[in-house]
């Protein structure tokens, strides 16, 4: 019999409701495999690699070019925001003689200010993220983790406001150098570490008004809370990235002939003939799941980025730097 690595829970879920189309008397039971990570051994694991997932989230974030979010109104800045009359007394150093030459009045160039904005980050603790199908590949979560971090890193550096998503009482991480992405990678460690107590969508009210959130996860689970959360947001307002983190296999499933497939939040053991035969509903069932993703953030007016675990990271730091700073297209 061959036996794959096991099948990540959520993409299991896809796997069944594929098998169902073609034989609705399929016998599948329901329960009886007991929960594959164990949170203490979670925790020791997820701690050992933390050290070189920051190590590689701060080379991701040098290699990313930063930006800046302009107030929309004079003040300290690069970036030029208008020209207005000199005012008795206005210092002669701030007069743009070029402008005034081509008038009779005197003006001066005033630039826009920059504040920074609060970014919500959230990191999808689920036991279905720690998987991948094969030893070459990271897991989802480490992936996940990589690109939470060196967001986290780029944002710090540009001077914004991070916020942590957690299970409990949301954790601001203000802007500081090194230790303020080293604050922001232990509050990480510690929401993943509760392991499948620690899973479930954030809820909108942690987020601030007019702030921007970034969502990190297979987006595999139910459609209806992720609806809930999107439709949420929204109303705040605040405007989501939906960060879909995947495992080649999970779109793809290429295995074939006699495979049991293990689930890793609880789910029992599949165990199937022929499963190249499949394959097709397989796929259509996951490419109906990703176009309701799309239109639920289209909808509500949030974005989408894509990253499967064999692509490079630098490619979705640079979507998500792109859609932070306005320059995202819609899914």
């Amino acid at each position: 019999m061959t036996r794959p690595p096991s099948l990540s829970g959520r993409a299991a879920a896809f796997l069944r409701r594929a098998l169902a189309r073609r034989a609705p008397a399929t016998d599948m039971p329901d329960s009886g495999m007991d929960a594959v990570a164990v949170p203490l051994a979670a925790a020791e694991n997820l701690a050992a690699r933390m050290p070189s997932l920051l190590l590689s989230a701060q080379r991701i974030a040098a290699a990313v070019a930063t930006g800046r979010h302009g107030r929309r109104q004079a003040g300290a800045g690069e970036d030029f925001w208008q020209f207005r009359p000199a005012q008795p007394g206005e210092p002669v150093t701030r007069i743009d003689w070029r402008q005034s030459a081509r008038g009779s009045r005197a003006y001066v160039r005033e630039t826009e200010a920059e504040a920074p904005q609060t970014v919500c980050l959230w990191c999808d603790p689920s036991a279905s993220m720690r998987w991948r199908s094969l030893p070459a590949l990271p897991l989802k979560s480490d992936a996940a983790i990589l690109l939470t971090l060196a967001l986290g890193a780029l944002l710090l550096r540009q001077g914004e406001r991070v916020r942590l998503l957690t299970p409990g009482e949301p954790v601001d991480i203000p802007p500081g150098g090194r230790a303020a992405l080293d604050r922001l990678a232990v509050a990480l460690m510690r929401t993943l570490a509760h392991g499948p107590d620690g899973a479930g969508l954030p809820h909108p009210q942690q987020v601030p008004r007019h702030a921007r959130v970034v969502l990190v996860g297979d987006g595999l689970s139910a459609l209806p809370p992720m609806a809930t959360l999107l439709h949420g947001l929204a109303a705040r307002p605040a405007r989501a990235l939906l960060l879909l983190v995947n495992d080649p296999a999970e779109a793809e499933l290429p295995y074939a002939g006699h495979v049991r497939f293990s689930g890793l939040e609880g789910e029992a053991p599949l165990t199937l003939t022929g499963v190249e035969q499949i394959r097709g509903p397989y796929r259509d069932a996951y490419a109906r799941h990703q176009a309701d993703l799309a239109a639920l953030c289209r909808a509500n007016g949030h974005l989408l980025v894509r990253h499967t675990t064999d692509q490079r990271p630098e490619e979705a730091l640079l979507a998500l730097h792109a859609a932070l700073s306005g320059r995202g297209e819609r899914p």
